[in-house]
């Protein structure tokens, strides 16, 4: 009996070493068995890393949504109005129309980008830091100070606090569903919506809303944009760095006297931790890949930027922004934004300018310090020490809180790989049921004309 207990706690006590990688790689079976596509996966054994970027660039590879299940969860995750979310608009007028508001509003002299970066960053974190000590998940810190950022580019105002809580409510619940750590609030999302529907109708916009969307559908757009995929992008890219400071104090002193670094520290941060995991395309013709092998019409690519940026580096999991100073590595596997020829992120000149000013601003009150695992997709939010740079702490105080750190993050990922199961596995099925993407282009086609009848309601889609 005594063994059966040993035994017992052994597996109890070592859990965090072997339980999470099992239970990731258990997700990725139940979502590949319930949404059920034919995926092809880039790079491979047929297209290494060297034709990674042809494949990605080719005129065909253009489909967005229409004919992948994938599709299905991306927009259930994304409600509402994902049918007017810029990446996954289809080809066509409406995708022209959006694109250009975008690119205006995201547009600007950098001084002018970069005084609202600080001056956001400043007010946030004279809120939160008070002492001399302050434990921060990162993502919950730094989704303010981006809220009130794009709220600034969007209607030309500081942004009131209502409408901060609003947008930080809408994007942490959306990257919540996203990461699996919790399901999805349309009722949150809904709050949201119904304000900005008030502020567009009281006008001021800095620049005039897509004329090819409807009034609600520009709203949906602001929100999906702006507000979801922007706060919660340059949320996460701002994790990342940070994180990435705090565990390479050599490197956070080095850019704390010399900011002209901070594009190396970047460079290296989106190698090793891509905002984007996969991105999927949807063939709209045929890619043919040698003399016998075609990717036929309607073939559903993802293509990895994790796999694709760790090849063509000398060692490749180190983090080390020194090798973007040696001459030709720019030319290497390296696409943080995506590339030129298929809808490159519109933020890739607003986004180096933004977290440049906002990791100044924050380096110049505090220190950074942090002993948790730092991965891509970050489920656990990035939790970090803050010093102010005033009072420093004692080496053996820091080296105590890193070790609660420590042993506090490793039992997390234990239980919150078993939520991310649970919880990913209803909302797949969820989204396989609901087929809100499939639905939408039964009655529309790729333009966003109704071609039969009206699709379902958008308090339906969202029960």
């Amino acid at each position: 009996m005594w063994v059966t207990g040993l035994l017992a706690a052994a597996v109890v006590l070592t859990a965090p070493r072997w339980l999470p990688a099992r239970v990731v790689a258990l997700r990725v079976k139940v979502f590949e068995k319930v949404n059920g596509d034919n995926v092809v996966m880039f790079p491979n054994a047929d297209v290494g890393p060297d034709r990674f970027e042809e494949v990605y660039s080719h005129p065909a590879a253009n489909g967005r949504s229409r004919g992948a299940g994938l599709s299905d969860l991306f927009w259930y995750w994304l409600s509402p109005g994902p049918e007017v979310h810029q990446e996954h608009l289809e080809a066509g007028p409406r995708y022209d129309d959006v694109a250009r508001t975008t690119r205006a509003f995201l547009s600007g002299p950098g001084d002018e980008l970069s005084e609202v970066a600080a001056r956001c960053t400043g007010r946030v974190f004279d809120e939160v830091v008070t002492r001399p000590v302050t434990l921060v998940r990162l993502r919950d810190l730094m989704m303010p100070v981006w809220a009130e950022y794009f709220y600034e580019l969007v209607f030309g105002e500081p942004c009131p606090r209502e409408a901060r809580d609003l947008i930080v409510g809408h994007a942490d619940d959306v990257v919540k569903a996203l990461k699996c750590t919790g399901l999805r609030h349309p009722a949150r999302r809904a709050r949201l919506t119904r304000y900005l529907t008030r502020r567009v109708a009281a006008g001021g916009l800095r620049q005039p809303l897509p004329a090819t969307l409807s009034p609600t559908e520009q709203v949906h757009y602001l929100q999906g944009t702006f507000f979801g995929t922007a706060v919660v992008q340059m949320s996460d890219a701002m994790v990342h760095v940070l994180l990435a400071l705090a565990q390479h104090p050599d490197v956070a002193a080095r850019l704390a006297g010399d900011d002209r670094y901070f594009a190396h520290v970047l460079d290296e941060t989106m190698r090793l931790y891509p905002l984007f995991g996969i991105a999927h395309r949807i063939t709209t013709g045929e890619i043919p890949l040698d003399e016998r092998t075609t990717l036929p019409a309607g073939s559903v690519l993802c293509f990895s930027y994790p796999d694709y940026h760790g090849t063509g580096h000398a060692r490749p999991d180190v983090f080390d922004p020194d090798r973007w100073a040696q001459p030709g590595v720019r030319r290497s596997h390296h696409i943080p934004f995506g590339v030129a020829a298929n809808r490159p992120c519109p933020a890739w000149r607003l986004s180096p300018i933004a977290l440049r000013a906002a990791t100044g601003e924050v380096l110049r009150r505090v220190t950074l310090h942090s002993t948790v695992t730092h991965t891509r997709s970050l489920p656990s939010r990035g939790p970090c020490v803050l010093v102010r740079v005033d009072e420093p702490l004692p080496s053996r105080r820091l080296a105590a809180l890193g070790a609660y750190l420590r042993v506090r993050d490793r039992w997390e990922d234990v239980w919150r790989s078993v939520v991310q199961l649970v919880l990913g596995t209803v909302m797949v099925l969820h989204a396989n049921r609901l087929r809100l993407a499939g639905r939408y282009f039964d009655t529309h086609d790729n333009h966003g004309r109704p071609v039969r009848q009206e699709p379902p309601s958008n308090q339906e889609i969202t029960e």
